[in-house]
Formats: C-alpha cells, structure tokens, sequence
C-alpha cells in the first residue's frame, strides 16, 4: 500500500494585480480560476515526489476581469511503495486534498489583503480538481462564478 507524508510546503509565487476597467457599478464579472498541477519525481531519490498546484485568474480581451492572481505552491513529498499507475492516481490525487486548502486560503487572503471582495474557492474533493483524476465514479466539478464568492 501507497505510504507518503508532506515534508516541505511552499508558497513559490503569490500575485494580485488590479485591471483598470471601465465598468458601471452593477457590472459582474465572470471568475473562473484555472488550475494547474505537476508531479514529478527528484532525479538523485525516486522516493520524493514534488507537486505543483496552481491556480491562475487571468483578465483577457474577450473575459476581462478585475485583476489578475496567481497562487503557486511546490509541497514535496516523500512515498514508498509507489509501483503501480493505480499508486500514482492515489498519491496525486491525496497530494492535492493536502495541498489545495493552502492554495484556496492563499487565493482568500490575497483578495482580501487586496481590499475588494474575499474570492473564496469551494472546498472541493481531490479527485474532482482534475480530468485526469476522474474515475468511472467519479463527478464532475464545476465551478458556478455565482456560487463561487
């Protein structure tokens, strides 16, 4: 059985920037935050594991949005019995259940240090974050920007 614990979590780059937009006070905008995940094994022990999670707003001409975030952090890991492609889905899957509520209080706190509305991320399980990680029994995730804040 797959066997991991967190040994370093880091916060590699926080940052918020304000868009300047032209919009009437009852404008709403449409925040969909992007994710992204890397795992990758250390070259010198097959046994750490790093993983990167990262979540992107970004504004653009055809969706502007009121600012720009990006929320990235490197959590390393150390697994033993790691052998099969069934371990590695387990082990990506619970390495983003541990990391992700750093991400979503990291997204909070930099909107709210940032003086507008508090964007806060639903708490979401692990295996819905990612296509990849679906399974046959699995739902689909999907972020409602009515809901999300």
């Amino acid at each position: 059985m797959i066997e991991y614990s967190l040994k370093a979590l880091t916060a590699d780059e926080l940052s918020f920037k304000v868009n300047p937009i032209k919009a009437a006070p009852d404008t709403k905008f449409e925040i969909k935050p992007m994710f992204t995940r890397q795992i990758r094994q250390a070259n010198e022990n097959n046994k750490v594991n790093i993983v990167i999670l990262e979540c992107k707003i970004e504004s653009t001409e055809e969706s502007p949005k009121p600012f720009n975030l990006k929320a990235r952090f490197v959590g390393v890991f150390e697994v033993n019995n790691m052998t099969t492609d069934e371990d590695k889905r387990t082990f990506a899957i619970n390495a983003t259940e541990t990391m992700f509520p750093y991400l979503r209080a990291a997204v909070t706190n930099l909107t709210a240090d940032a003086l507008i509305n508090p964007l806060t991320l639903p708490v979401v399980p692990g295996s819905t974050l990612f296509p990849e990680d679906r399974g046959p029994n699995h739902y689909t995730l999907n972020f409602d920007p009515k809901v999300v804040n």
